[in-house]
Order: structure tokens, then C-alpha cells, then sequence
């Protein structure tokens, strides 16, 4: 009789899920693409809720990021504060509309 190894489904890069012999690193959530440790206490709070059928698994931090997931701010608070950092430094094009000169009275 052979013992079957236990296979976790992993979330790639890309978007894929593929079985792993191995276990993830990260949990995520597939509805808010946010990425955070195992134990996280909002997470856990959160599986009370019907969060599990929405749980994603990640190998490593950087197949979390790169399949455009967001740190955690509970569980990750400097990598949430470092990426928060980065995505308010982008200049996004303003949506207000100013009179120019030329058209006042």
C-alpha cells in the first residue's frame, strides 16, 4: 500500500491553480486580491463569514504580488505601508475639469 501525498492547491502567477506536494506560504482572498499570512487574526475572523470558499493559497510572496494581490494590512502592516507608499506615488490624470483662461468673461 503507498501513501498518497497530500496535494494543496496553489495560485500562480498567472491566475492558475496547480497541485503542490507542498503547502502554501500565504493565503489570499480572491474577491478583494488582498495576500496575508496564515495566521492572520482578520482572516481567521473572516472564515466564520464564508471566507473559505474564496481563499487562495500562494507558494511565496512574490507569486502573491506578481498575480496582483495586495499585502495585507493586519498581518503585514510594513509590506501594506511600503506598497500604500507606492501606489499613492503614481500620478493618476485628475478628472476635474478647470476653465482656462482664455474662456472667462
Amino acid at each position: 500500500m503507498s501513501a498518497m501525498a497530500t496535494a494543496y492547491r496553489l495560485t500562480q502567477f498567472d491566475g492558475s491553480i496547480v497541485d503542490s506536494d507542498l503547502p502554501g506560504l500565504f493565503g489570499g482572498n480572491r474577491r478583494l486580491r488582498i495576500y496575508g499570512r496564515l495566521d492572520c487574526p482578520s482572516a481567521q475572523r473572516a472564515l466564520a463569514r464564508g471566507y473559505a470558499k474564496r481563499r487562495v493559497f500562494f507558494a511565496d510572496e512574490a507569486t502573491a504580488i506578481a498575480a496582483g494581490y495586495r499585502p495585507c494590512a493586519v498581518c503585514m502592516p510594513a509590506e501594506y505601508r511600503q506598497w500604500k507608499g507606492v501606489e499613492s506615488s503614481i500620478v493618476r490624470p485628475s478628472h476635474r475639469v478647470t476653465e482656462s483662461p482664455s474662456h472667462r468673461s
